[in-house]
């Protein structure tokens, strides 16, 4: 079994191929050909953490993935960081371990901030005038890096609870050639961008349905296990279209699970991210409407980006 560390893993992975990758991941997810066993969840209140471990295997691949992600959200003031995990690939057709990606939670957070690029490519409306962040750790960090290849809006509308956590945000995407303003009012996000991403771990909604504007695209990203809310339900309601990465992980803890719950949409309106990009279903018709994106995280997304980072590794050594 072959051992990567963060280090050769960041240096080869080609973005634009994984996103291709990860596109036909969720097409074959919304087509049943990927197995994908029920996540295992942890939670550790004492502590303010939450683990996951995932696994899937896409139909036709000689290998399978399994994942484990953690994030430990108090660990910044440790001097650790947040999210850590790793990724270990199998064969599929022997069983034995072939690699193991000691990506310390990094191939998580990029496929996470891969699916956000995509959904923005294809939801949010023509004419961004500002994007607006909900948070200002490592995901919104990586989110804000790929929505700068599908539009070439360079306003940042970032909220935070930290005056010292947002301060640190704005250099980091002043350095990315954003104009950058910082605010610990959500209020303020919703009623000036029309493009927003969601990514904290927040047990509350944070955005509200009357401050959000029409023509609004929201990518929401934080809510990945029970007890987790970034959104009003009645906003999850208001929206035009609704898309989630997996129909039954997304109705059991998404954002949309408290929409249904309150009984304000019904599954009818929800549609896969696979079925969007597949082209079987329609997405943004207008931009007076408000999109949703709803990303849980699927296993999939894991065995595609593994997979991917694999077959670079391989190819490196062969030259």
């Amino acid at each position: 079994m072959k051992i990567f560390t963060k280090e050769q893993i960041i240096g080869l992975l080609d973005t634009d191929l994984a996103v291709r990758r990860l596109e036909e991941g969720f097409i074959a997810f919304s087509n049943g050909k990927v197995q994908v066993p029920p996540t295992q969840a942890f939670t550790f209140p004492q502590a303010n953490g939450d683990c996951c471990i995932k696994s899937a295997h896409v139909a036709g691949s000689d290998t399978f993935t399994v994942k484990i992600s953690t994030g430990f959200y108090d660990n910044p003031g440790k001097g650790l960081p947040s999210n850590d995990g790793l990724m270990m690939v199998v064969s599929a057709t022997t069983g034995q371990p072939i690699a193991l990606l000691q990506d310390e939670g990094w191939l998580t957070c990029i496929r996470t901030a891969l699916a956000g690029r995509i959904a923005a490519r294809i939801l949010a409306p023509a004419n961004v005038k500002a994007i607006g962040m909900l948070g200002t750790g490592t995901q919104a960090r990586m989110q804000l890096e790929q929505l700068a290849a599908v539009t070439p809006c360079r306003k940042v509308i970032a909220w935070g609870r930290s005056d010292f956590q947002l301060a640190a945000y704005k250099t980091f995407a002043s350095g990315l050639g954003f104009e950058v303003e910082v605010t610990r009012d959500a209020e303020v996000v919703a009623r000036n961008a029309n493009l927003i991403v969601c990514a904290t771990p927040s047990r509350e909604p944070l955005l509200l349905s009357e401050w959000v504007q029409p023509g609004t695209h929201i990518t929401a990203v934080g809510t990945d296990a029970p007890g987790k809310q970034e959104l009003d339900p009645a906003l999850v309601a208001r929206a035009d279209r609704i898309i989630v990465d997996a129909l039954n992980q997304s109705s059991q803890y998404g954002e949309v699970s408290h929409a249904l719950n309150a009984g304000l949409i019904g599954e009818q309106q929800l549609t896969e991210l696979g079925a969007l990009l597949e082209g079987r279903v329609p997405g943004r018709d207008d931009d007076e409407q408000i999109t949703l994106v709803d990303l849980t995280g699927v296993a999939v997304q894991d065995a595609q980006i593994s997979g991917c980072v694999l077959a670079s590794l391989n190819s490196q050594s062969t030259l």
